[in-house]
């Protein structure tokens, strides 16, 4: 103790002249960096902008069977050697908060004591529903559901919370919000997405940042967010992981661009790059998408990262590098600022003799350390390298446990009740089966404690799964339980019929096991055939059944969704899934969640709810299983009164929008109210619909609520032929709950 008393003691003597980031200003941190950057060595510079994973400084890999250790002298090595600036990850199961304090201490210890400008290196981690990597910790649902919420609070404090728990772990770097388009249900990443709708999008992820991050990245509980992955990644051709888009420069702008540019213009200091291509060109060789627009047009001044190993692969599977060096050269002069190397320390000795054959100017690499030092400045790295409060006193707290819950309650989506078979009453006879009824991993998905959160048996024990939840909830004498069939084959089929016989109604849980990035990809939309066989046979019984549909992706069901009474839509909800999921079936929640996505009635009918005209002309027809912003109450909500303050507007006038919206049914229950704008006619084929406004409020029975909107012009414009924004005169419909009203731009 007295050791590192004494050690903080000379840390902060010599830090005395590196303030705060929290009270300089942007002048003063410009100041800073130039000031830094002219004492460096091209070796430092350059080490600055190696990134590699714990892997390469560990002696043994952290399994459910091993504890993880770091080896020193490869520690130092990375540090003193090859003056690495980044590290990131586990190696390969989640680390205690005592354990990650260890790590960092170790590795700030030697940046700080053994390095001649005694620069903090930088750590990033997956944090993408809580803090993945750290156990115990929060773990909300995933980003599909938070969006199927329409809660911008509850992102905003999903965000607040991830952030204190992640620099509780003394980690000031997180690889989220995902601001990718799930465009494409087959993608194994959609789950990761706040769906197809661009405006959910940017809502969603303001409301992350504005928590996550706000204005003061260096604070005690906040830390610097990574954007993710720019850009276009989440539409590839063919649904499969790191494959390639064909994304045109209009609907790219139109689109996927979006949501990134408001977080840059939130504060976003750091961005990934997408791992895939567009167009025949990888996003890591890409300077129009990654210098000319994000730091030219948008004037980002913080920093790119690559994806993992991308630079590389601009060689080994791009093939539009003839070597290793030449990617390096690409990817750093297309606007790459650091690299994800991970495994090694080649684009550190390949950057290295670039420079020094004059085939990268030092000029790019001053600019891309002096936006990397930026953001180590901006979040407090050179106040303090360690943990400035290691908020272990709200480390997975009960508030923050409430939060999460409710978070979960709001994300699950009913989308059929069938002669209102739901809520079930507690006194019946409950049979639960499926592969998805009695694991936890399936409620989490991937990045969960694990990357493909796959593993079971890791999973704390005080959480339950659906089968727990609703035996906790109506009492085991109630319930009997087989699981009848994994997910892609038989079981017990028999035994679980002879069951349900004896039951008064069935809840089959049913969807998709966890995955997480490539070992994702699927060839087929279809639900398995073992689980939609297993249904068909459980219809048999005459007995009603209720799906509960977990999973990343909107598995297609339609030759079993006649069968079912009722339907859940329940995604992944995260380590209190289970409990929520009892709590709708039972009644003691309404449920609220609407579809962020829309659901496709058949493989290969992928048509987005904002689809073209010429989707619905002649043969052509919209028929989803469900559409985006669908999803039903246990009470039932009534819209009237829809008014405009005008119905003839400038380009330069806001118009208000004004619905009132009434609980008309016996039970509270929250409501989203969706806003949604027609532009008739374009100089483009303009979408029939896109949302621009949603609000999600509560009433009791019989309660109104007059609820206000205001269109701004800017919601109006689009890309137009010449691919640039254009704002056109015209006439548009604003669509609220079914009431329609037409105005006209001048």
């Amino acid at each position: 103790m007295i050791k590192y008393l004494i050690f903080f003691l000379g840390l902060t003597i010599l830090l005395s002249n590196n303030s705060s980031a929290q009270k300089m200003n942007e002048q003063q941190i410009e100041k800073k960096v130039k000031e830094l950057l002219s004492k460096m060595s091209l070796e430092e510079k350059v080490g600055q902008m190696t990134q590699v994973t714990l892997q390469v400084v560990s002696k043994k890999q952290g399994t459910r069977d091993q504890k993880h250790e770091l080896d020193l002298a490869k520690l130092e090595e990375a540090i003193v050697k090859y003056n690495v600036g980044s590290m990131l990850n586990v190696y390969d199961v989640a680390h205690s908060l005592e354990y990650w304090h260890e790590i960092i201490n170790k590795i700030q210890d030697i940046a700080i004591n053994k390095t001649p400008n005694k620069i903090p290196v930088f750590y990033g981690i997956d944090a993408i529903h809580g803090v993945t990597y750290t156990k115990g910790a929060t773990l909300f649902p995933q980003s599909i559901n938070m969006a199927a919420t329409f809660n911008r609070d509850l992102e905003e404090k999903a965000g607040e919370i991830t952030s204190s728990e992640t620099r509780a772990s003394q980690i000031p770097w997180n690889f989220y919000p995902v601001l990718d388009m799930g465009r494409n249900p087959l993608w194994p990443r959609l789950w990761e997405t706040f769906g197809e709708d661009v405006y959910l999008t940017t809502q969603m992820g303001l409301s992350y940042i504005k928590g996550a991050q706000g204005n003061e990245m260096d604070s005690d509980s906040k830390l610097a967010i990574c954007l993710k992955h720019f850009a276009g990644y989440g539409f590839p051709l063919n649904g499969k992981d790191r494959s390639p888009a064909w994304i045109g420069e209009r609907m790219m702008r139109e689109y996927f661009l979006p949501p990134f540019k408001a977080a840059v213009e939130a504060g976003a200091m750091t961005v990934m790059v997408n791992s895939g291509e567009n167009e025949g060109i990888p996003t890591h060789s890409d300077y129009h998408l990654l210098t000319e627009i994000l730091k030219g047009e948008w004037n980002f001044k913080g920093f790119t990262v690559s994806d993992w190993e991308d630079i590389k692969r601009l060689y080994t599977r791009d093939r539009v590098a003839d070597s290793p060096k030449e990617a390096v050269r690409m990817a750093v002069m297309a606007g790459i600022d650091m690299s994800m190397v991970p495994m090694d320390y080649s684009f550190y000795e390949y950057l290295l003799e670039l420079v020094k054959d004059g085939k990268v100017p030092i000029s790019r690499i001053d600019d891309a350390v002096t936006r990397i030092l930026r953001v180590k400045f901006m979040v407090g790295l050179f106040d303090n390298p360690y943990s400035k409060n290691n908020n272990s006193e709200v480390f997975a707290s009960p508030e923050h446990s409430k939060a999460n819950l409710q978070s979960a309650r709001e994300s699950i989506i009913l989308v059929k009740n069938q002669d209102s078979v739901l809520p079930i009453k507690k006194t019946s006879k409950i049979f639960v089966t499926g592969p998805t009824a009695n694991l936890l991993s399936v409620l989490n998905g991937g990045w969960t404690i694990t990357w493909q959160g796959n593993e079971e048996s890791l999973y704390p024990k005080e959480k339950m799964t659906v089968l727990e939840a609703i035996e906790s909830r109506i009492g085991k004498s109630n319930v009997s339980y087989s699981e009848g069939v994994t997910f892609n084959k038989d079981l017990n089929t028999a035994n679980a019929i002879e069951q349900a016989k004896n039951s008064d109604i069935i809840i089959a849980c049913i969807g998709e096991p966890t995955y997480c990035e490539t070992p994702g990809n699927i060839n087929n939309l279809n639900l398995e055939k073992a689980q939609l066989n297993f249904v068909k046979e459980l219809s048999k019984t005459g007995k009603p059944i209720v799906l509960v549909m977990i999973g990343g992706r909107p598995r297609i069901i339609s030759e079993i969704e006649k069968l079912a009474s009722g339907i859940l839509l329940a995604f992944l909800p995260g380590m209190e899934g289970g409990t929520a999921i009892s709590e709708i079936l039972f009644g003691d929640v309404n449920p609220s969640g609407k579809l962020p996505i829309t659901y496709p009635r058949f493989v290969n009918d992928f048509v987005h709810y904002d689809y073209k005209p010429m989707e619905v002309f002649d043969a052509n027809v919209f028929n989803p299983q469900w559409t985006f912003g669908h999803g039903l109450s246990y009470t039932k909500f009534d819209y009237s009164d829809l008014s405009l303050s005008s119905n003839s507007i400038s380009k330069n006038e806001n118009l208000k929008v004004k619905v009132n919206v009434k609980n008309s049914g016996v039970l509270e229950g929250m409501e989203s109210v969706l806003l949604y704008v027609t532009d008739l006619y374009g100089s483009v084929s303009r979408p029939v619909l896109q949302l621009k406004g949603f609000e999600k409020i509560s009433l009791k029975p019989g309660e109104q609520k007059s609820i206000d909107f205001t269109i701004i012009p800017d919601q109006l414009k689009f890309i137009g032929r010449d691919n640039k924004e254009i704002l056109e005169a015209g006439k548009f419909v604003i669509t609220v709950g079914g009431l329609k009203q037409e105005f006209e731009l001048k």
